[in-house]
């Protein structure tokens, strides 16, 4: 059990650094606290979808499963979305 949801904690911990990889490095962005800034909220932000998941689970029900156990689309958009909104936060564009 406890591999269980060591996977899926491991798999949303994947995501946030991923989001936050590419927004630092590819999209550019400057945001508060640079790499670091950007990993604390891609990892919030993913495991923040996490949580929206399973509230609103019906909702997204249709939405593909990573191995029938771990929906990937809610963390990572919405990780995605935190750095977005944190970067346009930053007063230093």
């Amino acid at each position: 059990m406890f591999s269980y949801y060591f996977n899926i904690g491991l798999i949303y911990f994947i995501i946030g650094f991923a989001a936050a990889l590419l927004f630092y490095l590819f999209f550019k962005k400057n945001i508060i606290g640079k790499f670091w800034g950007a990993l604390i909220v891609g990892l919030v932000g993913s495991f923040l979808g996490a949580v929206l998941e399973y509230l609103l689970y019906d909702v997204i029900e249709y939405l593909r499963n990573l191995n029938n156990s771990v929906n990937i689309f809610p963390p990572l958009i919405t990780s995605f979305f935190l750095l977005w909104l944190f970067s346009r936060v930053n007063k230093s564009n």
